[in-house]
């Protein structure tokens, strides 16, 4: 095939109404010059970076909508907000799996390319590991009632479903995908430097596992930890083993 051609097709000519309206022209000018790549994965890792960060750049906003949908308790609207976002981290993780097509070799061709470039210093994911504490902070100013009420009776002792409980667990959801999307992340690059190599920042890539143990909403987590304790006091730290009727 004609290489040119289909290249210069793939382009536009973006005098056309969808490519105005999506400013094509520059949105397709944001990656290299096919004669500018090192080698032809490039492209790819430029392409699912960007789009990261698009992702990233939906999930911040849509968080400040939902931020500002919890104060007014708009639950539904927050609730149908946060599916977006969660939506947003599922292809996050999933379209990392495209750079497990790249070879080693070809991505520390690649890597040579970054300087001291590393994910850590996306402006999306930054923004992103910012914005939990301000929507922790509404909602427990709003759904326990600054105080009024605890997690422990919208989980357990006063259990009803509500509200309070369904936003809880869309902010559980966002932390559990979050760290999914982390671990993912990890393991791509174990794939592609390996597990003793050094980070672009001449840190050990074991250090930077620290991030996929950290939670959001630690709050979140330890309230299921201590229903687990209370329920199981009931048969105490050893169940007796269930027999069979007659």
């Amino acid at each position: 095939m004609d290489r040119k051609k289909y290249t210069d097709l793939m382009r536009g000519a973006g005098q056309l109404d969808y490519e105005i309206y999506l400013n094509t022209e520059a949105l397709l000018a944001c990656q290299k010059e096919p004669e500018e790549l090192c080698n032809p994965d490039e492209l790819q890792f430029m392409i699912v970076h960007q789009v990261e960060e698009l992702w990233m750049k939906l999930m911040g906003t849509t968080l400040l909508d939902i931020d500002d949908e919890m104060q007014k308790r708009n639950s539904f609207k927050a609730l149908t907000l946060f599916r977006r976002v969660h939506i947003c981290q599922e292809m996050m993780s999933t379209q990392l799996a495209l750079l497990e097509t790249m070879s080693p070799k070809d991505y520390q061709e690649v890597r040579l390319l970054l300087g001291n470039g590393s994910g850590q210093e996306s402006p999306g994911f930054r923004v992103l590991l910012k914005m939990p504490d301000d929507l922790w902070k509404t909602f427990t100013d709003v759904y326990l009632e600054d105080g009024s009420r605890t997690l422990e009776q919208v989980y357990d002792s006063e259990y009803s479903h509500d509200d309070a409980y369904m936003i809880a667990e869309a902010l559980a959801e966002f932390d559990e995908q979050f760290q999914k999307f982390r671990h993912a992340h990890m393991q791509l690059i174990y794939r592609s430097i390996g597990v003793a190599a050094n980070s672009l920042k001449g840190r050990p890539v074991e250090i930077l596992n620290a991030g996929i143990k950290h939670k959001f909403f630690p709050d979140l987590w330890q309230v299921r930890a201590e229903m687990t304790d209370r329920w199981g006091g009931m048969y105490g730290k050893k169940r007796d083993k269930l027999e069979k009727s007659d």
